[in-house]
């Protein structure tokens, strides 16, 4: 017999409602991240890919629990528009569309909604309207840069290239989001233009590298995950002003 899909576009409707009636589902995971350039040597979809591998991964270790949804690939990317190819949602966009995501699995019967952030520049405008997403919802709902979970000393033992938090983790198509695409996604890498950019950590990326991080970040996702589903970590619903 196959393990419980992953993904929750790749299953029926049957196969939802049995599982969430059955009580096997106790989880959702809500990708978010963008489509972008990453310098001259890492594909437009690194956010994307990475922020859905992280996902997938972390749903893998807690199967049959969690589901992955559909999440947001474009996100808010202006800061990039000079180079062609980025694409952006304008902030309300973006927050319109992932309120109505959350909607939809909330309707769908989850009370445990995690929002795992890929990319940089969403997390000013979601920090920004997520209080009025936890007045608006009312259940455990939580957002997190996947990358949060690592800590100063993580980026000093596995980084060579001064690495501090939060300023240069997971920094922009450098040592850290290179070293993930070696170790997970390398045909997306550039090889002939990776080692040859000026002011660049990427150079010091490697596979191992990337590989011992997302160890610690899927290791740390799911136990924030698992923490969620056993009421352990709960959103703290802002109150209504009087």
């Amino acid at each position: 017999m196959s393990e419980p899909e992953l993904l929750l576009g790749k299953i029926t409707r049957r196969e939802f409602r049995e599982r969430m009636t059955s009580g096997s589902l106790r989880a959702c995971i809500v990708p978010v991240a963008a489509i972008e350039q990453h310098a001259e040597h890492l594909a437009m979809e690194h956010d994307w890919r990475s922020a859905t591998l992280v996902a997938a991964e972390v749903a893998r270790r807690l199967r049959p629990h969690v589901l992955v949804a559909e999440g947001v690939m474009v996100g808010v990317s202006e800061h990039h528009m000079i180079h062609a190819g980025t694409l952006t949602l304008r902030p309300g966009t973006f927050l319109a569309v992932l309120d109505d995501l959350i909607r939809s699995v909330l309707k769908a019967g989850f009370e445990n909604v995690l929002v795992l952030n890929g990319h940089g520049g969403n997390i000013a405008p979601i920090r920004g309207a997520w209080d009025q997403f936890l007045r608006e919802f009312r259940v455990n709902l939580h957002f997190l840069s996947y990358w949060d979970v690592l800590t100063k000393a993580d980026a000093e033992r596995v980084l060579d290239g001064g690495s501090r938090l939060p300023q240069d983790v997971p920094g922009h198509a450098q040592e850290f989001e290179t070293s993930i695409a070696l170790a997970e996604f390398p045909e997306n890498l550039r090889t002939e233009l990776w080692t040859t950019q000026p002011d660049s950590t990427a150079v010091m990326a490697t596979a191992e590298k990337g590989r011992e991080l997302l160890s610690h970040i899927v290791d740390r996702v799911a136990c924030y995950l698992e923490e969620m589903t056993d009421g352990r970590r709960r959103a703290e619903i802002p109150p209504y002003v009087p």
